[in-house]
């Protein structure tokens, strides 16, 4: 991204927040009634997000009277779900195509579709592990005390396929393949790791520099070596409050809400990833 075009994306970001009070005070009086001074949006998000999205959220509330109701899940199972009438009002999927199937299928706002990052995914070890994570790098995996190694279920897991990928790049799926657990999404299979269930997992970035596991060893898999990560989200076609919902979205795209993603490791679309770090 030139500096000129970054320049341009965060002018146009502080216009978007600048109007988000003046909408939310609008949908605020469209609902009416006791409601009045608290609409609530529904937020399907996908895993990779929950720190990220519980921080956006806290200083959103603090700033316009509404409750941002989140619910986190695998984005293929998210899509499905709303295909199904699930009553969400926003969709942050890991995978931008989701959101762009939604729209196509005439079931999101025309219009909506944004980007809000790039994830990352690491190799993640609890921090009392003897095995030099930063030392091996790939030829952790490989070692006898790892005897599982959790992963989101690539199946419907945006993270998982790119787990997978990383690991046929690395040359060394096949000699791990029988030592992988699935978690039901990104979330579950950092949790593996944590109770000790696996011994080592390929965890989204997001993740890893959280408060509950930023101690942790952890090693960043080259961006390279897998499918880019492109998320997105989008105002649901159900959306009952849908202004409401353009106003988070809005604040999302803010300066403040791009320095929460970056915070948590997401890089910002169009911007270059530099050499990755490791713990």
């Amino acid at each position: 991204m030139t500096s000129v075009q970054s320049i341009m994306r965060r002018t146009a970001a502080r216009f978007a927040w600048a109007g988000v009070l003046a909408i939310s005070a609008c949908a605020c009086l469209a609902l009416g009634g006791a409601s009045a001074g608290r609409e609530e949006v529904r937020v399907a998000a996908a895993a990779d997000l929950k720190f990220a999205m519980d921080e956006l959220a806290e200083r959103y509330e603090k700033q316009v009277p509404a409750k941002i109701s989140v619910t986190y899940g695998s984005s293929g199972n998210f899509f499905s779900q709303i295909q199904n009438g699930a009553p969400f009002d926003l969709f942050f999927s890991a995978d931008i195509d989701y959101p762009r199937k939604l729209e196509a299928a005439g079931l999101a706002e025309p219009g909506t579709l944004y980007e809000y990052g790039v994830g990352r995914i690491v190799i993640w070890m609890p921090a009392q592990t003897s095995v030099d994570l930063a030392k091996l790098g790939w030829k952790t995996l490989l070692a006898d005390e790892i005897r599982k190694i959790a992963i989101a279920n690539p199946a419907h897991a945006p993270y998982g396929r790119a787990a997978v990928a990383a690991l046929q790049k690395a040359g060394i799926y096949e000699q791990v393949r029988a030592k992988l657990v699935y978690g039901e999404n990104i979330s579950q299979a950092a949790q593996f790791v944590q109770s000790g269930n696996a011994q080592a997992g390929i965890v989204a970035l997001s993740l890893a520099v959280s408060p509950a596991m930023k101690d942790g060893k952890r090693w960043e898999i080259l961006p390279d070596t897998y499918p880019r990560i492109k998320q997105g989200a989008i105002v649901l076609k159900s959306a009952r409050n849908k202004e409401a919902a353009r106003a988070f979205m809005a604040f999302v795209k803010s300066d403040v809400g791009q320095k929460i993603l970056e915070r948590y490791g997401f890089t910002l679309p169009g911007t270059v990833v530099g050499n990755p770090a490791s713990n």
